[in-house]
This record gives structure tokens, sequence and C-alpha cells, in this order.
């Protein structure tokens, strides 16, 4: 665009320069997403419940793959990654190495348990494990994390398309969120697959020509990284092992290894699409390849944060209001680089809300089956036919994305909510990781056990996390930026303060626990619910109580050969070991697979 020259109210309507090639660009998007769920709903018909919730169980590796991708990327990630290297440098680019490891834990442990068990919920597990109050426990925790972060994923991409466009995100966010409501309503799960993949290419499209582009205005890749050394934002590895520093290596590499095991290997949304593949290796490569697809994005998005800071280097938009937002930087710097090419930006925009999109639809469909499999089936006695379970999914999937609409009022009214939301993760998901964990690891806990460390963990977790955002709210608690600047801009503006400077730590009053970097809060969560797990777990034994041993497969394959099938309850063995008569452990095992593994079905 060349010089910034006038004031910001005129700079600002300069680039809202959306023409009507980008609309067109747009709204194409949004009509082969409907086109997809008017396939598969209508003429490819979702005719079982293993059709709309796992395709069949017949999926193909590499559409998966690339589902898996597009829905756990969503606006947040494609927005924010580029604002945490432009705010504070590229330490947060080491967490790749930790996707990695999750992927060898995830198919070794966690993965061979799913598949074989040909589960639809994987909270399904829980029931088999433990009992159905730890299920219903896992399942709520689900259901309350994802109607706390969806309004979130909705209204991130509508901030941007309002930069770019001056479109009101109340009128925006309901055209789009119907679009996904109809093709996941309708198409299911294939649906699902086949529209991310779609929106997979456009999110990859979308970053490739703002990097390419930006690249050539700035001046060439090697201006890109010497701005960014100047400024010290490109950064080796931090070994201090504080753990009250926001990002080190350990933090990245090793809280952020369990942050992506709850978020891909126990997370109903992630764990459903493993199950559609019909073999365990299948699943296993689908794995492998969401890795190097994720590895990929993530490195366009933090090379766009370098970029931003390229050429906003001797201006810096956030005290310059030309940005109101730390979520607009990458929109700015779109409407910046490819403003003046009819198309482009609605590339841009179309990609953001692909992702957007993509998470919703996954999100919608997996809860789907989280209300029939968790909250329905276990309580109710009559059983659905395949018509009226594919009303009731439907009707979730509609009534669920009505609600995430309307909650976006409420995130957009509630400035601070937007923290305390992406601080809600933090709250439920190290506890589910633990309860997975204790009861695929450690065949000794018991069902109690796990009920009581799974709350335990939640409400330790849930103090935790509000404590310390309430406490970076009084500013008690700050992470200081890279250096800003506004010694270039060549346009008038009033400077916002706050932006110019951190407020200053405050350590008076304030815990130290509370300062513990944000990526410790997942290990932390799991730690304390398997640790309460194992005590309630040792002290229900000393007094006595029976505690059967899971069958084999409900282990991780390396705990197999170490415990061997456990006796039928009705067995004389049992009977004598426990003082029960037939009646009561018959009773007792309905929550219990017997089914002993065949040798054909073991898995090395």
């Amino acid at each position: 665009m060349g010089e910034m020259e006038g004031d910001v109210a005129e700079l600002t309507h300069l680039m809202q320069r959306f023409s009507w090639v980008d609309y067109v660009v747009f709204v194409f998007m949004l009509a082969i997403s409907a086109v997809v769920g008017v396939y598969w709903g209508f003429l490819k018909k979702q005719t079982t419940q293993a059709d709309y919730l796992l395709g069949g169980r017949n999926m193909q590796v590499v559409p998966v793959s690339m589902s898996l991708v597009a829905s756990f990327v969503s606006g947040i990630t494609l927005l924010g990654s580029p604002t945490e290297v432009y705010m504070h440098g590229t330490q947060y680019a080491f967490i790749i190495g930790a996707i990695f490891l999750m992927s060898l834990i995830m198919t070794q442990i966690y993965l061979p348990v799913f598949h074989e068990l040909k589960i639809t919920s994987n909270y399904e597990y829980l029931s088999i494990r433990f009992d159905n109050k730890v299920r219903l426990f896992g399942s709520i925790l689900f259901a309350f994390t994802l109607i706390g972060w969806l309004p979130i994923v909705i209204y991130v991409p509508a901030l941007a398309f309002n930069q770019v466009t001056g479109v009101d995100i109340h009128v925006i966010t309901p055209i789009v969120c119907l679009v996904c409501i109809f093709y996941t309503s309708a198409g299911g799960l294939q649906a699902v697959v086949w529209t991310d993949v779609i929106q997979i290419t456009a999110m990859f499209g979308a970053m490739a020509l703002v990097a390419i582009k930006g690249t050539i205005d700035v001046g060439g890749i090697g201006v890109v990284f010497q701005r960014n050394m100047d400024s010290e934002r490109i950064e080796m590895p931090n070994w201090d092992p504080n753990p009250l520093t926001r990002h080190t290596i350990w933090s990245l590499v090793i809280g952020g290894t369990i942050y992506w095991l709850q978020a891909n290997a126990v997370n109903q949304t992630m764990v459903q699409r493993y199950l559609s593949l019909p073999t365990l290796k299948g699943a296993k490569w689908a794995v492998f390849l969401f890795c190097i697809g994720i590895s990929f994005l993530y490195c366009f998005c933090l090379y766009c944060g370098l970029l931003i800071y390229a050429r906003f280097h001797d201006c810096d938009p956030l005290q310059t209001k030309l940005a109101k937002a730390k979520d607009q930087l990458l929109p700015l710097l779109v409407m910046d680089v490819l403003g003046d090419i009819p198309g482009l930006p609605g590339v841009f925009v179309a990609g953001i809300f692909s992702a957007a999109l993509s998470s919703l639809s996954t999100s919608l469909n997996s809860m789907s089956a989280v209300v029939l499999e968790d909250f329905y089936k276990p309580f109710f006695s009559k059983q659905l036919s395949d018509r009226q379970s594919s009303w009731l999914m439907r009707g979730v999937v509609i009534l669920l994305g009505t609600i995430c609409v309307g909650l976006v009022f409420i995130v957009e009214k509630m400035g601070t909510i937007l923290q305390l939301t992406m601080t809600l993760e933090s709250m439920t998901m190290g506890p589910q990781l633990g309860v997975f964990t204790m009861g695929i690891l450690m065949p000794w806990v018991d069902a109690t056990g796990a009920l009581v460390g799974g709350v335990s963990g939640v409400a330790i977790m849930s103090w935790w996390c509000l404590t310390s955002q309430l406490a970076i709210a009084r500013g008690q608690i700050t992470h200081p930026h890279k250096s800003l600047s506004t010694s270039g801009c060549t346009y008038n503006f009033t400077i916002a303060d706050s932006i110019v400077e951190d407020p200053v730590i405050s350590d008076v009053d304030v815990n130290p626990v509370l300062r513990v970097s944000y990526m410790w809060y997942t290990l932390a969560g799991a730690m304390v619910s398997i640790c309460v797990g194992a005590v309630v777990s040792r002290i229900n034994r000393a007094r006595g109580k029976p505690h059967l041993p899971p069958a084999p497969r409900l282990l991780a394959p390396q705990l197999r050969k170490l415990y061997k099938e456990p006796p039928h309850p009705t067995d004389e063995p049992y009977i004598r070991a426990y003082g029960q008569n037939k009646e009561t452990c018959q009773t007792n095992s309905t929550s219990i697979n017997m089914k002993p593994i065949a040798e054909s079905e073991e898995i090395s």
C-alpha cells in the first residue's frame, strides 16, 4: 500500500476494501460446504448411527488426517500464533517438538485401547473400565468445555472479517454458523471430513499467499529475519528450569506434550475420527500425518508473526490503534499486502473462517455422539431406532449451534471472558487426561478412586486458574513483551498508553503458585487427579473393598502380559476371595468387559 498517510480513522476505512470479487470468493467457500452437506445428507443418506457418527468405520487415512488438522486449528490458532511471535518472540515455536512426542505416546498407549474396543464415544471406555458415574463425569467435563470454547472459535474470525470489511460481527456470525449447522446436521461425519479437506486447503492457501506476498513487499526473507534478529524476537531455547518463566524449553516440550496428549489422545472430537478408520495401522498413520500437517501450519503461522513485525517494526499498529485488538494484527497485514489485488483478501478470510467452520462442525458432531452414547443410552432403557437416533443427533447439532451463536453476544460484551474461557480448558483438560491414564496404565485404581481423583483435579485447577487470571486482570502478574516502536509512523494517531509498557510486575501478596507458567497447567491437573485417585484406591483396598482387576484389553498393550484375564465374577475362586454370592457378583460384572483377547487380535 506504500506509505501510510492521514489519520488512523482514514487508514482504517481505506483498509476495509473488500471488493465484490472478495465477497464472491467468500460466499463460494460457504456454498461448497453447503453442497457437501446436501450430497452426504440427501444423495448419500446416512442410514445408521455408525454412518452418521463414524462414516461407517470405513473412512480413508488421508482425508481423515486433513480433517484432524483442520478441526484442531481454529481461527484462534491462525490469528493468535502470529500475535504471540509479534509480542513475545519465537520461543513458542519449540512446542512443535511436543507434537511428535505426543504422537509416540498416543500411538503406543492410548489409541490401541480405544480402537480395539470399537466404541463410538471414548467416554464409553470409562464405563467399561470403571462405572457410569465416571463416564458421566468425563462427558460433562467435555460438554462444559465445548460450550465455553465454541463461542470464541466463532467470535475470533468474525473480528477478522470486521477488520477487513467493516461488517458487524452479529451479521456475519449467524450466516456462517447456519451453513455449518446445516451441513453438519445433514451429512454427519462424512460431510464434516470432506468439508474439512476443502477448508484445510483454503487455510494453507491463505497463509501461503500472505507469507509469499508479504515477504516480497518487505524486501525478502533476509530482511524479515534481520529485523526480527535485531529486536531479539528470534530466540534460542530457554533452558531456565524455573517453572515461573512463561515459556522455556522444559514447559513447551514436557508441558506441551501433556497438553497435546489430552487434546488429541483422549478428546472426543479427535478420537472419533481415529475410530472411523477401519484398522489400527491406518489410525496410527493418521496420527503421524496429523503431526506433519499441524507442524507445517504452525510454521506458517509463526513466520507470519515475524512478517508482521518486519512490516510494522517502526510503527506498531496496536499503540496507534490501527488494530483495535491483538487478534486483528494478521488481518491488518493481509489488507496491507493483499488489499490491492481483488479476490486475495477474500481467500484469506475464507481460510480463517474455514478454520472456525471445521472446529465448529467437528465439535457439534462429537457432541451429538456424546449426548446419544453417554447421556441417553446409559440412563434410559428404551432402545432408539436408527431414525430416532438420527433425529436426536441432528437436534443436538442444531440446539448446540444455536446456543453458541447466542453466546457470541456475551463474549463480545464481556471482554475479559475471552481470557477466562481459554482458561476453562486448563481447568478440565488435565483431570480428564488423568482419569483416562488411571484406567489405561494403573490397573489397581478403582471407580471410586478415579471419580474422586477427577473431581479433586477439577476443583484444584479451577481455583488455580481462576485465581491466576484474576491476578493478571488486576495487574499483579504481567509478562513483559518485546520492544515496540512508533518512531517511523507517517500518519496521525493518539498513542494507546496501555500498550507502550506493561505494568510493573508486583510480587506483593501474590502466591508464587499463581505465577507458574500456563504450559504446566494440564500436567498439574493430570498429576493431582492421578495421585488422589491412587491414594483413594489404596485406602479402599486397605479397608477390604474388593477390586476386580480390569480385562487386559482395557490396559495399554505394554501392560497386558503382566495381568492375566481376571476370573469371571461367578467363578468359585472369585466368590471365595471376595465373599460374595453369585447374584451380587453378576451384578457387579455388568460394567466390566470380560471378553478375552483373541490371539489374532493382540497388538504387538
